[in-house]
């Protein structure tokens, strides 16, 4: 496994979803400091989080400076792999980019392949799950957390933790850290 992976999801990680608003607002100051941001981010630069099973890759986040009001990120569930089981207030949009995979949303099953997208409704519990036991699964995820954070409408929970082993067919695999290859072509 990757030295690069430092740690694993849990409920209670420290997080800043929402900068702080705090002093005199100026919009002049606003646009400034929004102006001297990066408009692009090199994604070589961000790396995966979390495995064996389900590795994650955060482009953006309100910590960032960048936004206050989404949440993107990209999953990978490695071979026969899957997320924790959890539930929170946002929404959640996955499009999938490639694989085959399924959801559990509120014990319903609902199947997927790269190019669906699968939408996780506000109050769900879920989970996702690699359907390849050879392949990897990835889904850019898009949500609304940080402003459903903002609103004081913040509920997460953790129903069962990520898995510390890899699921079998998934020994020794590694997310996919360059943005080729998607598809598994040879």
């Amino acid at each position: 496994m990757s030295s690069e992976i430092k740690e694993n999801y849990h409920s209670n990680k420290n997080r800043i979803f929402v900068r702080a608003i705090a002093g005199a607002y100026n919009l002049n100051d606003e646009l400034a400091r929004l102006r001297s941001m990066p408009r692009v981010r090199k994604a070589k630069d961000i790396k995966f989080q979390d495995g064996p099973q389900a590795f994650s890759r955060h482009f953006v986040e309100p910590k960032d400076g960048i936004t206050q009001t989404f949440h993107l990120h990209l999953e990978e569930y490695g071979p026969g792999g899957k997320s924790q089981k959890h539930g929170h207030v946002n929404e959640a949009a996955f499009y999938i980019l490639d694989g085959e995979g399924y959801e559990i949303h509120d014990g319903i099953r609902y199947d997927w392949n790269a190019g669906d997208i699968a939408i996780v409704h506000n109050n769900c519990v879920h989970q996702h799950f690699n359907r390849s036991s050879e392949k990897p699964a990835r889904a850019l995820v898009i949500k609304t957390k940080p402003m459903y954070l903002f609103m004081n409408m913040l509920f997460q929970y953790q129903v069962e933790p990520r898995v510390s082993t890899a699921a079998p067919g998934g020994e020794g695999f590694e997310a996919r850290d360059l943005d080729t290859n998607f598809n598994h072509d040879e």
